[in-house]
């Protein structure tokens, strides 16, 4: 990609001011990592060629488990700085060797596809930043914060990221910094202006807010549902009979039992359910249009496939899912001791937390094939939101 557009996305801290926890990146915002909302936002954006993460050592297996699905290249081990994170990010990208880079923190997941356009455009001058004109009174105080001085806010501007650089240039003004030991800087225009480059500013977004607080998570959250005002539900059904076997997977849990289900894939009944419930909010067609059992690529096939499908169906239109609840039918298995372990699995499978994912289970009172024991039956809602039809 020599001559392209490459983007860091910055995500190697601890996050302590967000509170005890996860790192604030790989938290859930209305469902979704706060991480993998920033990386899609280059990955999927047209004029980005590749995007490097720069991670802390430690957080491999998180990575991992919220960037799947995602065109990145590996992940960098950042350093004990966001400048030396930086570095270690535009070191990676050497043998890239893109035209232009992009510098952006993952704790700011509500930045646009145009603020990424305007960045790439500004980028092309050496060195630019997104901004925001100040609508606060500033006051500058002393050691004992008595104000000293009223500072004139016309000239100031509050800065943000992605900010664009030519790679070389950039690259190079880090070396430097690291050769003469300054590692100070806490933004990569600070280190660009003290190695003598000239930083323009370019228009940026009040909604490209970054999450430092639990306030600041509090608050995103409530934003963030607002957007999403297209609220709907449907509703999901499958059957399976019982078949020879050692367990049954239900739920995306194995329970080992006298027989096993009958299906081309897993057969996981309550799986099946939700996916047809979330495609039926989506008016998306149903499992079988996705993944016809004449296929054979699905013959016992993990039906958690089928639902992250559907799943990430509701995020690439811009939505949440808000709630899944689904209704096991059957007179054996007992669901009961089973029931904690499914509303993980399937609160893992879909990136929500688990108080939104109920799992309910009942007999048919032996009447009917599920009464004599022959199957399980089981019946889904899922409620999504999607971002409201201007």
């Amino acid at each position: 990609m020599a001559g392209g557009v490459a983007a860091i996305v910055v995500a190697a801290g601890r996050g302590t001011r967000a509170g005890a926890g996860l790192p604030k990146q790989y938290r859930l915002l209305s469902g979704v990592p706060v991480i993998r909302r920033s990386l899609a936002l280059f990955a999927e954006h047209p004029q980005i060629d590749c995007v490097q993460p720069v991670i802390h050592r430690d957080d491999a297996a998180n990575f991992s488990a919220v960037s799947t699905g995602l065109k990145l290249r590996p992940p960098a081990v950042g350093g004990a700085t966001r400048q030396s994170s930086v570095r270690a990010g535009l070191e990676a990208l050497e043998k890239q060797a893109p035209r232009i880079v992009l510098v952006h923190d993952a704790a700011r997941p509500f930045a646009s596809a145009a603020l990424v356009s305007r960045a790439i455009a500004a980028g092309e001058g050496g060195a630019a930043v997104p901004g925001l004109a100040l609508s606060d009174t500033i006051k500058a105080v002393d050691a004992e914060n008595i104000v000293v001085e009223t500072v004139d806010r016309g000239r100031l501007r509050a800065v943000q990221t992605p900010q664009a650089f030519v790679y070389d240039r950039l690259l190079s003004a880090h070396r430097n910094a690291f050769l003469v030991g300054r590692e100070d800087f806490t933004d990569d225009a600070a280190l660009a202006e003290w190695a003598g480059m000239t930083v323009t500013l370019f228009a940026g977004e009040a909604g490209n807010t970054k999450l430092t607080t639990e306030e600041d998570f509090a608050r995103a959250a409530r934003d963030d549902w607002a957007t999403l005002s297209d609220v709907r539900t449907a509703t999901g059904y499958d059957v399976h009979a019982f078949t020879n076997g050692d367990h049954v997977w239900l739920g995306g849990v194995r329970i080992p039992y006298p027989h096993g289900l009958s299906g081309h894939s897993d057969a996981d009944a309550p799986l099946h359910a939700l996916v047809d419930a979330i495609l039926g909010a989506l008016a998306d067609g149903d499992i079988g249009a996705h993944f016809p059992p004449t296929d054979p690529q699905w013959r016992g096939a993990s039906s958690d496939k089928f639902l992250a499908f559907a799943v990430e169906r509701v995020r690439s239109r811009g939505g949440r899912i808000a709630h899944l609840d689904v209704t096991i039918v059957c007179e054996a298995p007992r669901i009961g001791p089973h029931r904690d372990a499914m509303r993980e699995r399937i609160a893992t499978i879909a990136g929500v937390t688990v108080d939104r994912v109920a799992v309910k289970a009942t007999t048919n009172e032996k009447l009917g094939f599920i009464g004599r024991g022959e199957g399980i039956a089981a019946i889904a809602t899922a409620t999504i939101r999607l971002p409201a039809v201007s």
